[in-house]
């Protein structure tokens, strides 16, 4: 079960339900995909709407692998999704929000345990 409060989604890829998260760890393997630019900047970059299929390539794997997946960019160019281009597209839309919006925590004080 994904926890959204995590930043993680749900993507059916090849049929298959997978979690996809925008880990710390994730976000670097992007950053260094996209010649190290900082955090922000990649933000910045998919803003603007334009998404190349490279692009969304490398945000799935890095979800995927944020996500628990020992996966290859290879094989995640290889499967395909419902809707086709525009499933990709949604996938990585959703995979970005969930990242990049922040969510809302209880007063402090009170349990943060984000959903622990």
């Amino acid at each position: 079960m994904v926890n959204s409060k995590r930043g993680e989604i749900e993507a059916v890829l090849d049929g298959k339900p997978y979690r996809l998260c925008l880990t710390l760890g994730a976000l670097a393997e992007l950053e260094h995909a996209y010649g190290d630019e900082d955090l922000l900047a990649i933000a910045e970059r998919f803003e603007t709407g334009r998404l190349s299929a490279n692009d969304a390539i490398r945000v799935i794997t890095a979800g995927l692998r944020g996500g628990g997946e020992e996966i290859a960019q290879e094989a995640v160019a290889a499967m395909q999704v419902e809707g086709g281009a525009a499933g990709y597209v949604r996938i990585v839309g959703d995979l970005l929000k969930a990242t990049f919006t922040s969510q809302e925590l209880p007063p402090e004080g009170e349990d943060n345990s984000l959903g622990k």
